[in-house]
């Protein structure tokens, strides 16, 4: 991925990308998955803010 990538596809990535890490954190004990919760929340919110601002 390079700074050429429209933002709405680098966002697109990010969002993916913290969907998997969630997904993954979501599988522990304990208090990662209450961040995973947080951190999905705010990981994906940014999609939503490019698309709303476009």
């Amino acid at each position: 991925m390079n700074n050429h990538t429209p933002i709405n596809e680098r966002t697109f990535e990010f969002a993916v990308r913290i969907t998997k890490l969630c997904s993954y954190l979501d599988k522990q004990p304990g208090t990662p998955r209450l961040l995973a919760a947080q951190l999905f929340r705010s990981g994906t919110s940014i999609g939503a803010n490019i698309e709303e601002s476009t």
